[in-house]
This record gives C-alpha cells, structure tokens and sequence, in this order.
C-alpha cells in the first residue's frame, strides 16, 4: 500500500471493523473467530486505535458507511465500546455516515449498551437471530434462546433503533420445513426493517463440516431449495423486497454498505483478518489478534498478504458477485452466446442491457454463475 494519501476525490466511503471475539465459538462460523479474556479485549482496542490512526494518516475517508462485525462487536463492555466510539468520531469526519451498522448478538445487548451504540452513531443493528427454535439454537452451538432473541429485539426499539435486522439460517440440520415457516412468521410479526436469510454452508475449517464428512448430518439439496422457495414468498408477500439473494427490505432499507460490496466500491478493513480493496490493490490483516496487536504496537503494519487486482479479477467477482443482485450484471461482461443459453433455458431475463437471474435462475445462482465467468 502506498503511503502517500489520497486526493478527497479519490476518498474511500466504506469501512468494516472486524471483531473477533466471541462469548461462545459456533461450530459452522468460518470467520476468523476466539474467545477473549478482559486482557485480550483491553489489547485488541487499543491496537484497533492505533490501525485507524495509522490508516487515517495514508489515506483520504469521506466514509458514507461503517460496519462493526465479527466475531460479536458487542461482547466488548460498555464502557470499552463508548470509548472506542468516541475515539473514531474524534479521528474521522463522520457528518457524511448515512449508515452505521454494528453486529448483535441476542443476549449480548442491554439498555445501556444499546443507549451507548446510539449516542456514539451507530444507526442500524443486525441481531443474529439464527432461528426462532430453541432445539436449533442448541443444534447450532448458540448461546442464546428465543426469549433472549425476542427481548434484545425489543431492548433496540425502545432505545430509538429504528433499523434492525434480523439474521436467519435455513437448511440447519434436522430443521423441518414447518420450523423455518415458524420463523419466518416470528421474524415478520416482530417487523424488522430487514432480513437475512442465510442457507447453512458447510465451511472448511469449521466443525460442521467435520461432522458433515463423519456422516452425523446429511446435505439434501432438495430441501434447501424449499426453503429459499418459502423465504421468498412469504417475505415477498409481507412487503420486503428480495434485492440480494440472501437479503430482504423494508423500500427504502437496503443495506448500503454490503450494496457497496457488491457494486465493487473500495473500502478499507480494520482489526486482524480484516480485507481491504483501494486503488487496485487488495490486503488483508494477519488473522491472529496477539500478533496484530503486537505488530501495531511495534508501530509495525499489520498486513499479512497483498495482490494487485487484475482486470480479468475484477470481472469475475463483477460476476459472481452482481449475478445475486436485483440490478443484475452488465451484460458486456459474459461471453453472449452462454447467456442466451442460460435465458433459454429460463434461468436469465434480460432488463435493458443487464443480465437478472429469474426466479428459477436464484435457485441455482452459483451454478449460473460459474458458467458466466
């Protein structure tokens, strides 16, 4: 990464801070993840300080949106996240942040933490629901229940939140089609302004693949696709629009930063195992929080790896990632001849001069995708 700062007319407007901490380490999570002490959670915060100081000084923000993730944000304590916000109003301009979303756990959130995360800026919450059946919770390794789910919920609306959203998981092992309606139904009565509705991967280096491959779950395409199915129209119907495969709105709630993700925009990562993509160039933190602390302590850059971003680079991930969206892909990236295939085959629409997978097409997106690139 070049030390010479950029020009305001090059400013980065997207930031993520990752947090890897976890009061409970979940089974099927594939990010970089671990359960801290308070000396741990102390270290971390005073080397996430140090980073953004560090980066501010080589780098030119106009930040539109900021995104706390994990990990658990909000496994710091109170008086460690007020300080940490503070911090960053006092080293970055925020009048221009239209959006602030900090991850949640149910259970991890108080009245007055949530005051906290208020007054310091953050503006929009993601509550890791998961799902609304405690037997699946536990399936899941999750160290919360339903009623812990529900009264965080509530904790964020009476303190002034008035964007949440709620993350579900379907194809969990041992889920039935009856329980993920349930939560579907849960979700809407509750009235977020958003929803995530993930479908369960089984990720390397996660223990749910061990037990994938050990032949304790079973992986049924089939009624992953009944799922999706029912996500989309019980959500649809209840007026949220479907503008990314796994995500739902309420008009007018569309995530900004992941919208910024997908379109390809630049945007710096803090915190260890944390990317970054600005000016043709993608890095990302070492994931291990001792040595990232340690090297920033050091003064020294916690950056373990770094490529250049080619054209052909670029295209592909225009690809992959575009195809899940709304808006589709422009139609000048794929060779013409496999998307007439694919729209003959009903699994592409044309809309002007972009590409939009059909209903029938988001059922298989991946496959899709991999034939365009």
């Amino acid at each position: 990464m070049s030390s010479a700062r950029a020009h305001k007319s090059d400013a980065v407007r997207h930031l993520y801070v990752h947090f890897p901490f976890c009061a409970r380490i979940c089974p099927y999570c594939a990010f970089y993840k671990t359960r801290g002490n308070a000396t741990d959670l102390a270290q971390f915060c005073t080397a996430l300080q140090r980073e953004a100081e560090r980066i501010s000084g080589e780098i030119c923000f106009d930040l539109g949106t900021i995104f706390f993730g994990g990990g658990t944000p909000t496994v710091l304590g109170v008086n460690q996240l007020e300080l940490l916000l503070l911090h960053f109003a006092n080293l970055f301009d925020l009048t221009s942040v239209e959006e602030w979303t900090i991850e949640c756990n149910p259970g991890s959130i108080s009245a007055k933490k949530a005051s906290v995360l208020r007054k310091g800026g953050i503006n929009r919450v993601s509550l890791g629901v998961q799902s609304w059946e405690d037997s699946l919770l536990r399936v899941l390794g999750r160290d919360h229940t339903a009623e812990h789910a529900d009264e965080s919920f509530r904790i964020l609306r009476d303190s002034g939140f008035k964007n949440i959203s709620v993350d579900l998981m379907f194809a969990l092992p041992s889920q039935t089609e009856s329980q993920w309606k349930r939560s579907l139904e849960r979700t809407i009565e509750l009235g977020p302004e958003h929803i995530s509705a993930y479908c369960l991967t089984y990720e390397e280096d996660t223990e749910f693949l061990v037990r994938l491959q050990n032949g304790e779950f079973r992986f049924d395409d089939e009624p992953e696709g009944r799922f999706f199915e029912l996500a989309m129209e019980m959500l649809e119907s209840a007026g949220y629009e479907h503008y990314e495969i796994s995500n739902y709105a309420r008009p007018g709630f569309r995530s900004r930063h992941n919208q910024a993700y997908w379109r390809g925009a630049d945007y710096i990562g803090f915190g260890p195992s944390a990317f970054s993509t600005w000016n043709g160039q993608r890095w990302q933190n070492i994931a291990q929080h001792h040595d990232y602390a340690r090297r920033l302590e050091n003064d020294e850059s916690p950056i373990a790896t770094m490529e250049t971003l080619t054209a052909s680079m670029r295209r592909m991930e225009a690809v992959g990632i575009g195809l899940r969206t709304v808006e589709g892909i422009s139609q000048q990236l794929v060779e013409m001849q496999e998307a007439a295939d694919l729209t003959s085959a009903g699994l592409l629409s044309r809309d002007g001069e972009r590409l939009v997978l059909t209903r029938r097409g988001k059922l298989l997106a991946d496959s899709v995708a991999e034939r365009l690139v």
